[in-house]
């Protein structure tokens, strides 16, 4: 019996996806375990297992595409004996997903006389809205996706008010924008430049509005679902998160000196720790002194986490994505630097899988290898709070009463303020400056 090979839900708040490439083709045996595809997420580009053995009948949705819904045939297996052409004939069309919605007969004909008597034409009209309503049918429970029901809940908006546009009537984060006013805010987003009176420009040019038009030679690059989540997630976070920035100086020499003394101990396991693996574990730790900070704002009540797991930003060709250590406050700063570098391998290869990167009670935003004084991170939601890191340099700096040369870097905290006094924000960035500067206490 032939095999429907379907669009995996690869993270929890996934409802769509892009097939990003075929690692196999028409007629190809495989195996369980054999990697079938890439797929793009919106957080990452990840592989596509094969669960049973057979031979690849057809393909059913072309590498490229986007907008795949989870659940929907991508391809037909022959199982083991059968005839894949057989197979293959009896995949069903219909279900290959288009690029583009096919150009409805039904709308034309609204302004065509009608042929047929007049009765049989509601029947079709209903047929939408119960496909909608399914999904509230099943007892008392509403179907929502987890995003959808953090938002509503965020916004203290009622589930059981809002009719779900999605798969089976399932409630997505699109009906909780509509619900909570934001969907007409999407409408205008095609006439910013309405006012220009100039024709198009050819591909490779952009119309810029104003007395002096001018044509700007560019390249335009499809975003991919990984920037768009990105995007997505920052706008929500500077309009919904108030910030507030906390910023100390701090002097590096002495953890540089016991950074130098701990690799040469460790050299014989061949771990090598960085800056960044001692920072981790400083920010854990300081969370665990000042519990205040380790929290999350949930709408109407907070939670308060009785571990530290610090999300790290990675930077990959994609974006950004944050690997996370967990209980980084009770591991060793080798262990926290061994499993950093795996992760780190993990995102830039796109083959992180979701338990390692949602998450995290806190972020760590470290850019000083790029020679960045000073920044200001943009919070994680829902994390209350992200350590931005600069660069460490020389810089004049009063020890011991005296202005001497030190190694200083200056490190800001990003609050949100809903959840997070500003004394206790302090707090956290008095307490991390302590442990860096004095770093043999991480170790105790």
């Amino acid at each position: 019996m032939p095999i429907e090979l379907k669009m995996p839900a690869l993270s929890p708040t996934m409802e769509e996806g892009t097939l990003a490439k075929w690692l196999v083709k028409e007629g190809d045996d495989v195996k369980s375990g054999d990697i079938l595809a890439e797929i793009e997420t919106d957080k990452a580009t990840m592989e596509f297992e094969a669960v049973d053995e057979g031979k690849i009948a057809k393909i059913l949705v072309p590498e490229g595409s986007e907008g795949v819904k989870v659940g929907a045939p991508i391809a037909i297996m022959a199982g083991e004996g059968e005839d894949a052409g057989a197979a293959a004939s009896a995949a069903p069309k219909a279900d290959t997903p288009p690029p583009a919605p096919p150009t409805a007969p039904t709308a034309p004909k609204a302004d065509v006389p009608p042929k047929a008597p007049p009765a049989p034409g509601p029947v079709e009209t209903p047929s939408a809205p119960p496909a909608a309503a399914k999904g509230r049918a099943d007892g008392d429970r509403v179907k929502a996706s987890p995003l959808a029901r953090r938002l509503a809940q965020a916004q203290n908006i009622d589930l059981s008010n809002i009719q779900g546009s999605g798969p089976g009537g399932r409630i997505v984060r699109a009906d909780i924008d509509a619900a909570a006013g934001k969907a007409p805010a999407a409408a205008p987003s095609a006439q910013p430049f309405a006012t220009a009176a100039a024709p198009a420009v050819g591909v490779g040019h952009l119309v810029m509005p104003g007395p002096m038009e001018q044509a700007i030679p560019h390249e335009e690059a499809k975003l991919s679902n990984i920037r768009k989540t990105i995007a997505r997630r920052l706008t929500e976070a500077k309009q919904q998160v108030p910030h507030i920035y906390l910023t100390v100086d701090i002097q590096l020499d002495a953890l540089l000196k016991l950074r130098g003394e701990l690799n040469a101990g460790l050299e014989s396991r061949g771990v090598k720790l960085s800056v960044n693996d001692l920072l981790i574990k400083a920010l854990a730790q300081s969370l665990m002194e000042v519990p205040e900070c380790n929290v999350a704002f949930a709408g109407d009540h907070m939670l308060q986490y009785k571990r530290a797991d610090i999300s790290v930003a990675v930077s990959i060709p994609a974006g950004l994505i944050t690997p996370i250590i967990a209980s980084a406050d009770t591991k060793s700063v080798s262990a926290i630097s061994t499993e950093m570098k795996e992760l780190a391998g993990l995102a830039r290869d796109g083959k992180l899988q979701p338990p390692q990167y949602q998450g995290g009670t806190a972020s760590l935003s470290n850019m000083g290898m790029y020679g960045i004084k000073q920044f200001e991170a943009v919070i994680n939601p829902p994390q209350g709070m992200i350590m931005a890191i600069g660069a460490g340099e020389k810089r004049p700096y009063v020890v011991n009463d005296s202005l001497q040369i030190a190694t200083v870097m200056s490190a800001t905290g990003s609050f949100d303020h809903r959840a997070i006094d500003g004394a206790d924000g302090a707090k956290l960035m008095q307490a991390f400056k302590r442990l860096v500067e004095n770093p043999i206490g991480m170790l105790a």
